[in-house]
């Protein structure tokens, strides 16, 4: 093709790269789909679990299989003590994603199915890298804290054993319920950033750690996963107090005229707000009566009115999740983590999806350099 003729399509966007059959957006009801189920009904209906399975074979499990993954995830949720070594000789101050990320590296260095890319080995490592990221994550914000690293329990299920090796204790209900909620909403949303990073890599056919490791870093930058964390950070910048809700129409002001990009609103794929919102929302109020802080419910509302009159832009996922995991107990920090402990289930549907039925992924650019000339 002539170079003339190229159309280059900033940020790809509108470039469709690919059939998946993994999840999409009915723009007709503005609803996400995973395999073709609503993603509240899941959320109302089903445990992480279940929408785990759902995401890598395609249906929902059986009551045998469902089980089935429960007793294996209770054998392999164990992080092995080498990883431990690594991350304690890293610096204290470094980011949890950075730590994050070098855990599933070492884990790719010692997985004895690492190089393998037959089915059943992909399976067993995304049920493995399921069951291992949340004593990663809880462990390392045990380490921010100087507390000592709990393993998993066998009485418990996905949420409660995340919470349990977090905070050491057994949550209330609501936290554990809006705990699940968010894993199953962060999911998987078809071929974002960090999704499509890790299908790149794959088509090179490289191993599925590596995949996730790349899809990781994408997910660290602010204009994709970090936007958690910078909703909590906005929140903190107004201040979170009895009267936060009158300064937050005058600091969005302000910040609109300083030209910053408010975190936690738009999305590219959402022309009529994020489907996801209304169902997070719901947990984040039952959190905040739960705990008693009605002045961030004022603040959330506040500021998500002015930016609606101001820019007529909604909120996505990441505006009701941040402060929920605050008062879940969370680490800012350790927010973004957290989606990498539910992403880590879609990012291995893709893994796989790509694998099945592969073709390098390798765009075109449009040269727009000094011309051809003679070296002197």
């Amino acid at each position: 093709m002539p170079e003339n003729d190229l159309t280059v399509k900033k940020g790809l966007a509108g470039v469709v790269a690919d059939y998946t059959s993994i999840s999409n957006v009915n723009q007709e009801t503005n609803s996400l789909l995973y395999r073709g189920y609503p993603v509240p009904q899941l959320a109302e209906r089903k445990s992480f679990e279940e929408t785990a399975w759902l995401l890598w074979h395609g249906e929902l499990p059986t009551p045998s299989e469902r089980e089935g993954l429960r007793h294996r995830m209770v054998k392999i949720g164990r992080v092995p003590s080498v990883v431990w070594d690594v991350l304690r000789k890293l610096p204290r101050d470094s980011h949890p994603m950075d730590l994050t990320r070098t855990a599933v590296s070492v884990l790719g260095n010692i997985d004895p199915l690492a190089s393998r890319h037959d089915v059943e080995a992909e399976i067993a490592k995304a049920e493995s890298l399921f069951a291992v990221l949340p004593s990663i994550v809880a462990g390392i914000q045990r380490l921010r804290r100087g507390d000592d690293i709990l393993d998993p329990r066998d009485d418990l299920d996905y949420a409660e054993n995340f919470l349990w090796m977090t905070f050491g204790e057994t949550l209330p209900s609501e936290v554990v319920d809006a705990f699940r909620v968010s894993m199953i909403l962060y999911a998987e949303h078809s071929f974002n950033a960090s999704t499509f990073t890790a299908r790149v890599i794959t088509s090179t056919t490289s191993d599925m750690h590596s995949a996730i490791v790349g899809a990781i870093g994408a997910l660290k930058g602010p204009l994709h996963g970090g936007a958690n964390e910078a909703v909590m950070e906005m929140f903190e910048e107004i201040g979170i107090d009895e009267t936060a809700h009158e300064r937050a129409a005058d600091w969005l002001t302000n910040a609109l005229a300083e030209k910053r990009k408010i975190m936690g609103f738009g999305h590219r794929v959402y022309k009529n707000g994020d489907s996801r919102v209304p169902t997070m929302k719901q947990s984040l109020d039952r959190l905040i009566d739960s705990y008693s802080r009605p002045e961030l419910g004022r603040l959330y509302s506040t500021l998500e009115d002015a930016m609606v009159s101001a820019k007529g832009i909604k909120p996505n996922l990441d505006y009701p999740s941040g402060p929920a995991y605050h008062l879940m107990g969370f680490e800012t920090p350790m927010f973004t983590p957290l989606f990498v402990a539910s992403r880590v289930t879609g990012w291995c549907a893709h893994i796989m999806e790509q694998r099945a039925n592969n073709s390098l992924i390798r765009p075109l650019s449009k040269y727009n350099g000094v011309a051809e000339r003679s070296t002197p």
